[in-house]
């Protein structure tokens, strides 16, 4: 059995075929690791699902901002925007299948064997895992809550609170989670959040830097795989952490690890992509 874990997804589902052949993937006896951002901006973001939901038993996944993006637009809190790829799952007559299994997927997803966490977009600097793990379980709860799952889509847009305290509550304090888990990319040493900045490393503003590069990040010591950051091109500078969103819905390349030996497969994605 081969575990491997691949990045953002967003609807490029002929790329993920090209990985899983080039690794000779079997769903019988491999596993799947998915770093969030299944659908939305690329092609096929009802087929990916789909494709997705018939491997779901060798699947492990963590849900990105665009995949709770689809379930606030499904639920009638939030409009479609131009550049979505989202009204084909929204109109499949298999749509509610889908978007409950979306919902029963986690923010953060973590192997203590290997000591490895899986995430979409980072870890809060100012939690240990055992911490973060307990906040994701909270957005998490909701998720899965039909009786606070409207409510609390409703509430998740926004920038505010910018850094998360153990004094928020309702709302506010799932936002601020929510945020950390799907959006983060700078921050500053205390977890304050920077959620406009969206380049390179080079671009964090005065006060702020790569969520990843604070020296007293709680979670140094484990290994940890995200998303969600593009730009970085694939490329971290910091030990024992993986970034796979390697901009395949951009025209870049779709990025498969072997996560216990670290080996990367890539397969180049088109403009069609887009």
């Amino acid at each position: 059995m081969t575990t491997y874990a691949v990045g953002d997804l967003q609807g490029c589902l002929e790329p993920l075929k090209c990985l899983l052949e080039q690794v000779a993937f079997d769903p019988a006896k491999d596993k799947l690791w998915l770093a969030g951002d299944l659908v939305n901006r690329g092609p096929e973001s009802l087929a990916t699902l789909r494709f997705l939901y018939a491997m779901r038993d060798c699947v492990t996944c963590v849900l990105g901002n665009h995949d709770l993006h689809l379930l606030a637009v499904s639920h009638n809190v939030e409009r479609l925007k131009k550049s979505d790829t989202l009204q084909e799952i929204l109109d499949a007559p298999d749509r509610a299948d889908l978007l409950d299994w979306l919902r029963q997927q986690k923010l953060m997803h973590y192997d203590p064997k290997r000591n490895l966490a899986m995430v979409h977009a980072g870890i809060a600097p100012q939690w240990s895992i055992d911490k973060a793990l307990k906040r994701a379980a909270e957005v998490e709860a909701v998720l899965r809550d039909d009786s606070r799952l409207k409510t609390f889509l409703d509430g998740m847009y926004g920038n505010e609170p910018t850094v998360w305290s153990n004094e928020l509550s309702g709302i506010p304090r799932l936002r601020v989670i929510t945020n950390y888990f799907t959006r983060m990319r700078f921050c500053a040493a205390d977890g304050t959040l920077d959620l406009k900045s969206k380049e390179g490393l080079d671009t964090a503003p005065a006060g702020y830097q790569p969520w990843f590069s604070h020296d007293q990040r709680k979670s140094r010591g484990t290994k940890i795989i995200f998303g969600h950051w593009a730009a970085l091109e694939g490329k971290c500078p910091e030990p024992d952490l993986y970034a796979l969103d390697t901009g395949c819905v951009w025209g870049g390349a779709l990025t498969l690890m072997n996560i216990d030996n670290a080996k990367l497969h890539r397969c180049e994605c088109s403009k069609e992509s887009q």
